[in-house]
Order: C-alpha cells, then structure tokens, then sequence
C-alpha cells in the first residue's frame, strides 16, 4: 500500500534527508520517496499507519508536520504541467556567464583559441560551482547523497566534493599538472554522472545538487548534458595535451 503526504517544513535538501532517515529506520515502512516539490512525500507500508505514527516518526528530524492529501487535492497538483525551461534561468545564466567571460579572457581576439577558452570555462565553471555549493556545505552533502552513488555509501564524499571542485578551478585557471587535472575530471564527474543519469532513467523528483543548496532545480535531463559536457571538454583537452 502507498499513500502520499504533504510534510509542512522542509525548506531545503537537509530536511528531505533528515525525514527520510527517520522513515528509512521504521520497520513498519517498506519505502519511502521524500521531495521538497508537491506531493512531499510517498510512503510504502504493507499494514496502513495512523497518521498519528507518522507524526511521531518524523518528530525525531524537526519540527515537521505530515498530513495526508486527499485525493481530490492530490489529482489537481499531480496534473500541473512539467516546468519550463525558467526553471533552470539561474543554472543558464551562470553558464552563460562563464562561457561570455572565458571568451573575453582572449580579447581583442587576434589569435582566439578554442582549447584556451575550453581551460577557462572549466576553471570558471568549478570555481563558480564550488562557491555555491561551500554557501550551504551540509545542505548540498544531504542533497547530493539523494543520487550520487558514492556520497549515498560515503557521505564525507559530499562534504569534500566542492573542495574537490575548487582545487580543480584552481588548477585550471593555472595550468599546473594538465593531464592529472584532464584525467581527474573526466573520472570524477564521469563516476557523478552514473547516479544523475540512473535517476533520470528512474524518473525520480529530487533536488540537482549542481548549485548547492541556493537553488531549487529539479534533476532533468539539463543535469545529465551539463556533466556530459564538462567531461567531453576534459577528454579533448586530455587528448590535444597527449598529441602535444
């Protein structure tokens, strides 16, 4: 049996991880999908719990109240159309911004080049993203451990990855150790791209921990081509530096 809940007070990644640990840990509940976006949560239990169960499951996360949606109310937000690409408008002007300022890097383009402006964009791109990310460090750690196969087993992993990112910015930006840096990233967001993209194909609705915890962006399909990118980039640059 599956019944879906709205959870008042989940503001952010944290609080979607803390109340599905609490549910995750019952033993009267077979599996749970918690989300910031209506329906909040869908609960799987072989034995119907009372509200009044659930309600003291989740006082142990916060100060979250859970109430059952009925059905009328549920089929009308269930039919709200998928969102439009304003959705993702922060994600696409902070891409756009790096790849703009890359390129002008270069001005006033006498010899403009293309794996120059490849290294900047990725310096930009972790150095940006990582900032992000460092604003609510336990937030994106909670947010990402939701889908990423490693940090859901290793959640240190979530804390350190904006670290990680940053050093490779740095390391971009500065041009020191080129192949590790190449080599590093194409493994790095190649091992991060198996759990975006197994959520994809499983259709899931959480939150893309790409821009921390700032940002409420949905994991789409936006999330797979930005990973797939960056990890292209690498390669070529990876592959020009081995030619050189």
């Amino acid at each position: 049996m599956t019944k879906t809940y709205k959870i008042e007070g989940m503001t952010c990644g944290g609080c979607v991880a803390s109340v599905k640990k609490q549910f995750d840990e019952s033993e009267a509940i077979s599996e749970t999908n918690i989300q910031l976006d209506f329906p909040q949560a869908k609960i799987s239990f072989t034995n119907e719990i009372e509200i009044e169960t659930l309600q003291s499951i989740i006082n142990k996360a916060g100060n979250y109240t859970i109430k059952e949606i009925e059905e009328k109310s549920q089929n009308i937000e269930l039919a709200l159309p998928e969102k439009s690409i304003h959705t993702y408008k922060p994600l696409l002007l902070i891409v756009s911004f790096i790849a703009v300022v890359s390129a002008l890097s270069q001005f006033p383009f006498s010899s403009f080049s293309f794996m120059l402006w490849m290294r900047h964009y990725m310096a930009g791109f972790f150095i940006v993203f990582s900032f992000f990310k460092l604003l609510n460090l336990q937030g994106f750690a909670n947010s990402y451990s939701m889908y990423d196969i490693i940090a859901e087993k290793w959640k240190s992993w979530g804390y350190a990855y904006p670290f990680v990112e940053l050093v490779l910015g740095l390391l971009y930006l500065t041009n020191i150790a080129p192949l590790a840096t190449n080599i590093s990233t194409a493994l790095i967001l190649g091992i991060s791209s198996v759990g975006v993209i197994k959520s994809n194909m499983d259709k899931k609705k959480i939150k893309c921990a790409c821009l921390g915890d700032v940002f409420n962006l949905p994991m789409s399909k936006v999330t797979i081509v930005e990973d797939l990118s960056m990890i292209g980039m690498s390669l070529i640059m990876l592959l020009q530096n081995r030619i050189l």
